[in-house]
């Protein structure tokens, strides 16, 4: 089965393969600090979904601190000088924030010449017409890259999570962001707790509708971490979680249901092995992608 890959993406825009580097903005989310809510949604772990982020206040640290881990997986056979980066801001809501020191942030990571994108992982009700305008400037010079995490397009759903914003939120936010030129991912969780697999294609179905075509997807297979509301709902009252084989079956169903030109960003994501509890076989990274990769493979075009 065919589809375009993060990437097969980058490795046609910039003729070599680009690296992402997590970093850390600083920023909260208001459905922690009390704004919306308190605890954020009930999967979130202490970090934000940034557990693998580079920390420190310095930016410039975070990056080589970054850096140092990817470069340590890159063949020796790329000179440093000539390796490319995507600077990727994913724990919490990086919109939501000072917002003349988030633009001396995003202009300072830009300013590094190996620093080919930037990539900001947020919440659509955190975007204000002022840093929809800044990004949409940057994106003049390097590619910009907004990052929404709508989980699920069923509203019963989106209250069981906690998610704090309606659907027609996420829809206002991707017009503006549209409209200002700016490429948007937008993160659906597959296997939320009551959610059938034709609910679960519904969501993906109405991404694959958009108008303009939606740039990238994020699919992410449910992991249940300790700390979390989501463990304590687990505990008290399990529930279904996929095995790896469903898990595969309903990614291929989802990749058939999106337009050939979306680019697929991810198609399951990896929790802390320290703090997963369910599902165990995903703590395997080398077996869930040998798995899927061979299962996609065996799908018609």
């Amino acid at each position: 089965m065919n589809y375009t890959s993060l990437s097969d993406y980058l490795k046609e825009k910039y003729n070599t393969k680009v690296y992402k580097l997590s970093l850390t903005s600083g920023c909260t989310c208001p459905n922690r600090d009390g704004t919306i809510s308190y605890g954020g949604c009930i999967f979130c772990s202490e970090g934000g979904s940034g557990d693998f982020a580079a920390k420190g206040d310095d930016i410039d640290s975070q990056i080589n601190q970054a850096r140092a881990l990817v470069d340590s997986k890159i063949s020796s056979k790329i000179p440093p000088a000539e390796r490319k980066y995507i600077a990727y801001f994913q724990s919490f809501t990086n919109t939501y924030g000072d917002e003349a020191y988030l633009q001396d942030l995003f202009t300072k990571v830009l300013s590094r010449p190996e620093i080919v994108g930037l990539s900001i992982g947020t919440r659509p009700d955190c975007l204000s017409d002022a840093i929809i305008q800044f990004l949409s400037e940057l994106n003049l010079t390097k590619e910009v890259w907004v990052e929404l995490g709508l989980q699920t397009i069923h509203e019963s759903t989106a209250t069981l999570i906690n998610r704090g914003y309606p659907l027609s939120v996420f829809d206002d936010a991707y017009k503006r962001l549209t409209d200002a030129g700016l490429k948007v991912v937008v993160h659906l969780i597959l296997g939320l707790p009551g959610e059938t697999e034709s609910q679960m294609l519904e969501s993906v179905k109405y991404l694959a509708d958009l108008s303009p075509t939606l740039f990238g997807i994020k699919l992410q297979l449910l992991h249940i971490l300790r700390g979390t509301r989501l463990a304590d709902m687990y505990e008290s009252q399990p529930f279904h979680v996929f095995t790896l084989d469903e898990y595969c079956s309903l990614v291929g169903q989802c990749l058939k249901a999106l337009p050939p030109e979306t680019v697929i960003h991810r198609l399951t994501g990896d929790g802390p092995k320290r703090l997963l509890i369910a599902p165990t076989w995903s703590a395997n990274k080398k077996l869930v992608l040998n798995t899927m990769t061979r299962f996609l493979a065996s799908l018609p075009d």
